[in-house]
């Protein structure tokens, strides 16, 4: 199988300097009033969390509750790869008393983080197992690989970030956010637990979901134009063939072209999948080009109006139905 190497965008150097000399002033304003805040959270007693994009302020929520506040950095529509930074949100970052992002991920929150001088930081990619999904000449679907070393791969720029899209993996996150909270706020703990073990009973429910969902397909292969599918893939024994790597709307070279409709052919691929933000241009000319349809996949960056549903669960239910279709499970 080949596929393109998954590699996050770097922020202009420049931009980031700017942002980050600008919030200096903000961040020493505010970090004395801050840390007065903090014995239980904020002034309302509640927690302060900033989480980096939607999939970690979703299980920020849904462990936290009533007992946090969730300030989510990256906007609904906007890609988490391209975020910048304001002075406003670098200052706000470094008054949260928990900041919860995936290193690697997004370059100008890994370095606000590191600047802003936020109490208590969790780095996603360390609760869980990250894999380099390159160019693999012959992929072998099945292999989950849970076994890999996290550590190893954290400060690798050919790590694929998208765990959130395996449930599996996503609960690995769940455990481990439950846990720093409950370190951060330790009159809440229980809250806490109670509020995990729920989550991660939903994401046992859904992993069952697609098992059950995809059994009985006559093809293992689909085509994305976005190469975030790989730990799902990996999870249920298909095989994702990307277009491109992270950026959804950038266009293949020559050779890869003739690769991909060649392996699309052999998986007998059905349709070419793109998201609900991105015209679907790129992912029509293949389609045209191998004779089969597209639709939508939704990698859960975010949530807007044009997702297939209002939640993780609801996009994610969507996203099986999807892949049903596609690979004649349904």
């Amino acid at each position: 199988m080949t596929v393109v190497k998954d590699r996050p965008r770097v922020i202009p150097a420049t931009a980031l300097a700017v942002a980050a000399a600008l919030a200096l002033p903000a961040l020493a304003a505010c970090s004395g009033a801050a840390r007065a805040d903090t014995a239980g959270g904020g002034r309302d007693g509640r927690l302060k969390v900033t989480a980096s994009f939607y999939p970690l302020e979703f299980l920020v929520r849904r462990i936290g509750g009533s007992r946090v506040t969730v300030t989510d950095l990256t906007r609904p529509g906007v890609e988490p790869h391209d975020l910048e930074l304001s002075p406003r949100q670098v200052g706000r970052l470094g008054d949260s008393d928990l900041a919860v992002y995936l290193r690697g991920l997004q370059p100008a929150v890994d370095a606000a983080i590191e600047q802003s001088g936020v109490r208590r930081a969790v780095d996603a990619a360390a609760l869980t197992t990250l894999e380099d999904h390159g160019t693999e000449v012959d992929g072998r679907p099945g292999d989950t690989g849970d076994t890999g070393d996290s550590e190893a791969h954290r400060d690798d720029p050919g790590a694929d970030p998208h765990v959130w899209l395996d449930p599996v993996r996503y609960a690995q996150l769940a455990r481990g956010i439950g846990a720093a909270l409950a370190r951060a706020d330790p009159a809440s703990a229980a809250t806490y637990a109670k509020n995990t073990d729920a989550l991660v009973g939903e994401l046992t429910a859904l992993d069952a979901a697609f098992r059950a969902g995809l059994r009985g397909r006559v093809s293992d292969t689909f085509v994305t134009t976005h190469a975030a599918f790989g730990y799902l893939a990996e999870r249920y024994g298909l095989v994702e063939e990307a277009v491109a790597g992270v950026d959804p709307e950038s266009e293949p070279g020559g050779a890869r072209m003739k690769a991909l409709q060649d392996a699309a052919r052999r998986g007998h691929a059905t349709t070419v999948f793109f998201e609900p933000l991105v015209s679907d241009r790129v992912a029509s000319t293949v389609a045209g080009d191998l004779g089969v349809t597209t639709a939508v996949l939704d990698p859960i960056e975010g949530i807007t109006d044009r997702s297939a549903g209002r939640d993780y669960f609801q996009v994610q239910r969507a996203n099986l139905r999807a892949l049903r279709r596609a690979l004649g499970a349904a």
